[in-house]
């Protein structure tokens, strides 16, 4: 289900939103702003779960973890 609502943008984030779709980077003015919107969220809910990391202390398993991947780059040809 969706909800349509009017919301009041200065010009020029209109314009902004409009070079998005005129230059294919989103379908339409509501698809872009629903991914502005969700990446908005994303980031909200990693600041609220950074917040919860914090008041919590190390993980001793993650500490490792960290210490064990610190010493073995990535290989990025695999």
């Amino acid at each position: 289900m969706s909800t349509q609502i009017a919301v009041r943008l200065p010009d020029d984030m209109v314009k902004f939103v409009d070079h998005l779709v005129q230059t294919g980077r989103g379908s339409s003015r509501a698809t872009v702003i629903t991914r502005a919107l969700e990446r908005e969220r994303r980031h909200e809910m990693a600041v609220q779960d950074a917040a919860i990391y914090a008041g919590t202390g190390d993980d001793s398993d993650m500490v490792d973890l960290v210490r064990y991947l610190s010493g073995h780059p990535a290989d990025l040809d695999q």
